[in-house]
């Protein structure tokens, strides 16, 4: 998060000096002549890319004319990377990355609006609340939903009977009633929380279910400081102060086999490893929703974008390679090499694939009731600065006390300022 802070200033810096262009991204070279070679930046682990390159070989079957060769980037140094190829415009000809990474470069001339190659029906098979989150405050499109991550209520039935919970908590209440039963039966660590850990990501979950949002619908005016959003912010930090979860990153699959864990809030990813890198796991955890809250359901919608570089040779190209990501034959690869090279669950932006994914029935339950209610991250400028700043207003709250009306304040200073 600090890499991103680091480098959206040398954006800054850069845009200052007139070194790349604004606005609703660089017009797309003339198409090249002859066979087209592209480079993928695939931000994410090596198994991923592989899982994309066979995707990718199938492509070339398809479009013998095309080769698409894929590369791992890390998501520690993968957005910085990206802004270096954005700005100097030399790098990869398509990448992934964070679903707001698309906005932030296309806005520095970086990436094509891919509205010029028509993605109307990548549009219409994708849930609204994801799209709304790729799309720019101008209707610009530069990356399209490449996937999805879902908030997911991992837990073990043993071990809630054996305390006395006879069902996953359904409510905020219900959840920090069950901890504390769990703990007085013996279990060291009843609750964790993976993906993001102590950040602002698994905050936003409680900022939903306490009915409060980062900013207007518009972008116009921030609203983190709303009384909902000190309810939210409470309520999360007491997660730590009170009831003993980790604020470093945990292994929820070793801890739940263990019965170190009983409960977890994680991402929808880590599902697909379970059985598999757990022997002494399978066939003893569920899945349900995330506990509500006092404005009922609501939970983060995360996942990555895929989208073609402004300043590459062969967009046309490049971008039907994007579109066929889409299709259901590109979706069932991925499903199937997601899952067994990297042993991840890869859920599709078309939700109605969710279906064909690798996961148990109650699984699929969890995910599609899951979706009724998620949220992506905001669309709103300056955000992909404002949230590691975000983060840190909230960690305050846990490890020095602070006063979580104060801090909010604070952060919605920062958030107007990145806003302009």
């Amino acid at each position: 998060m600090q890499a991103r802070t680091l480098a959206a200033a040398l954006a800054t810096m850069l845009l200052a000096a007139g070194c790349t262009t604004t606005g609703a991204g660089s017009a797309p070279q003339e198409g090249a002549d002859g066979p087209a070679e592209l480079l993928f930046w695939n931000t994410g682990s090596d198994e991923q890319a592989a899982a994309m390159q066979a995707a990718a070989d199938r492509y070339r079957e398809l479009h013998p004319d095309v080769t698409i060769k894929v590369q791992a980037i890390a998501w520690d140094d993968g957005h910085a990377k990206v802004l270096t190829a954005a700005t100097s415009r030399s790098g990869p000809d398509i990448i992934s990355g964070g679903l707001s990474w698309g906005i932030e470069f296309g806005e520095l001339g970086g990436m094509i609006d891919l509205n010029r190659y028509d993605v109307s029906q990548a549009r219409q098979q994708t849930r609204p609340e994801l799209w709304n989150s790729i799309t720019s405050p101008g209707g610009a499109v530069y990356g399209i939903p490449m996937d999805m991550t879902l908030y997911v209520f991992y837990y073990r039935p043993d071990l809630l009977q054996k305390a006395g919970v006879s069902t996953p908590p359904a409510t905020w209440a219900e959840l920090f009633t069950a901890v504390d039963k769990l703990k007085a039966s013996g279990v060291p660590t009843p609750l964790v929380e993976e993906w993001g850990t102590f950040e602002w990501l698994p905050w936003f979950n409680y900022l939903k279910q306490a009915g409060g949002s980062l900013y207007s619908d518009d972008c116009t005016q921030v609203t983190i400081n709303s009384e909902q959003a000190v309810l939210a912010t409470t309520t999360w930090a007491d997660q730590y102060r009170r009831y003993g979860v980790p604020k470093a990153t945990v292994d929820v699959g070793a801890g739940l086999a263990k019965g170190e864990y009983a409960m977890a809030i994680g991402a929808s990813y880590l599902a697909g490893g379970f059985d598999s890198g757990q022997p002494a796991l399978k066939g003893k955890w569920q899945t349900a929703p995330l506990p509500t809250g006092p404005a009922g359901a609501g939970s983060f919608v995360g996942g990555k974008i895929v989208g073609a570089m402004s300043y590459t040779k062969y967009p046309q190209a490049a971008a039907d390679f994007v579109k066929w990501l889409y299709t259901d034959e590109a979706v069932e690869i991925l499903q199937r090499e997601v899952f067994t090279r990297g042993g991840e669950l890869y859920i599709s932006p078309r939700p109605e694939l969710l279906a064909k994914a690798n996961a148990s029935d109650n699984l699929k339950q969890t995910l599609q009731t899951t979706l009724d209610s998620v949220t992506g991250p905001p669309n709103c400028k300056g955000w992909e600065t404002s949230g590691a700043e975000v983060s840190k207003r909230l960690q305050a709250v846990v490890n020095d006390d602070a006063d979580p009306r104060t801090v909010l304040a604070e952060a919605a200073a920062v958030m107007q300022g990145n806003l302009g």
